[in-house]
């Protein structure tokens, strides 16, 4: 597969995933032909599937594409297509043998099990995989089904049909209109609440200049940021200040004398015993001697 076609391929499963629901593993009905036509081309079926979906598939068959194989068996090689048949999910359409004796058409067939109550809806999200022009024309008029056939070897998925890709873009604009409507009430609510904010605010800042006194005018002081700050007095300066003072109220206490030194010092006056010698002319007098030394 071209790498071209692969990404648009891949863009419009996105769109079928956005738009319709689709997740994988898809769920891909396949019709007898194309089981068919891929053992002509020597195609792996549900490989390509995988390759052309962009993701894992679940491969399904109804009732009466099996009968229709069946009523090949005598075809060289369908005995093991029919063998290769039976590993696929079989989907029931409610065409029993007993109720219709002759299989019923592939478009017939098809068009039940995606929309069988006529909605034009593909409720359970189906991918159809048939060779007949027929069932694609009809696919194409229900809402949300992808289409794929194969072409000469080549696996090709068709682009979304007008009316699935009108429906899409039809809601795509109800969902922009009501993201505008919401917005705009948001938007109306943000105005009021801002409207709101400025005014309270206005009002809080007349009150504060109201409030506030004028400057006076005169010298400046000093420049904070060259003025030295003053040294905080940290724990272990208040310790040692706190010792220094225990330490001088212990020493007043026990030496009581010198601290009332000076001041007894300044009331006591000092007496001198008076000399027993005259001077006399310069000559000091040696003191009598007592009467008991001359004996």
């Amino acid at each position: 597969m071209k790498g071209k076609r692969s990404k648009q391929y891949r863009k419009l499963m996105q769109q079928y995933g956005l738009s319709y629901g689709f997740r994988v593993p898809y769920q891909v009905l396949l019709d007898a032909e194309m089981i068919r036509d891929a053992d002509r081309f020597k195609m792996d079926l549900v490989g390509g599937l995988e390759r052309t979906l962009h993701g894992e598939v679940k491969p399904m068959i109804t009732q009466c594409s099996m009968r229709h194989l069946y009523a090949a068996a005598s075809v060289p090689g369908v005995s093991y297509l029919i063998d290769k048949a039976k590993t696929y999910e079989r989907r029931r359409c409610g065409h029993r043998p007993e109720d219709y004796p002759e299989p019923l058409s592939t478009q017939e067939c098809l068009a039940s099990v995606v929309d069988p109550k006529g909605s034009k809806t593909n409720k359970n999200r189906y991918v159809v995989a048939s060779q007949e022009l027929e069932v694609r024309k009809h696919m194409r008029g229900i809402l949300g089904v992808p289409l794929v056939y194969i072409n000469r070897s080549v696996m090709i998925m068709e682009p979304m049909a007008e009316a699935s890709t009108d429906n899409r873009e039809k809601e795509e604009r109800v969902k922009f209109r009501a993201g505008l409507k919401r917005g705009s009430g948001s938007l109306k609510r943000k105005r009021e609440d801002e409207e709101e904010a400025e005014e309270k605010h206005d009002g809080a800042g007349e009150a504060d200049i109201s409030k506030k006194k004028k400057k006076v005018k005169g010298p400046k002081g000093p420049n904070p940021l060259a003025v030295k700050k003053a040294k905080k007095p940290t724990e272990e300066g208040l310790k040692s200040s706190v010792k220094k003072e225990g330490k001088e109220s212990a020493t007043g206490e026990s030496n009581p004398e010198k601290s009332d030194g000076p001041e007894q010092g300044a009331k006591r006056k000092r007496k001198r015993k008076p000399k027993s010698g005259v001077e006399d002319g310069g000559v000091s007098l040696k003191p009598e001697v007592a009467d008991g030394d001359d004996d």
